[in-house]
């Protein structure tokens, strides 16, 4: 009884060790044994898809975009500018990231 018990058990650890290999070496990971081929992956990703990407969203927002848009007409729309209580910044009026040229305050732009 003994000599069975223990063939089942080297077989299970058998068994487990190789879905654990099977498993672990679908690629490379930070996770598995060796780090160097995770961190190669995701250092070139970083290089030569990341920059890239960045660099594009960047000529697209400022090389390509038109800076010449003329601000559009103030219209008092009593749904936009409802104020149940102030901001608490600043004199409670304006947003946080409020800019002047773009942003109008619920009686007009300020000039």
């Amino acid at each position: 009884m003994q000599k069975v018990i223990s063939v089942r058990t080297s077989m299970a650890s058998r068994l487990g060790n190789i879905l654990r290999r099977t498993f672990s070496a679908q690629g490379p990971s930070a996770t598995s044994g060796d780090h160097g081929e995770g961190v190669k992956l995701w250092r070139n990703l970083t290089f030569f898809v990341a920059l890239p990407g960045v660099a594009l969203c960047w000529a697209n927002a400022y090389v390509f975009a038109e800076h010449d848009h003329e601000r559009t007409e103030f219209k008092p729309y009593s749904h936009l500018y409802i104020r149940s209580k102030p901001f608490p910044w600043g004199d409670g009026n304006h947003g946080l990231f409020h800019n002047k040229a773009v942003n109008a305050l619920p009686e007009g732009y300020e000039d």
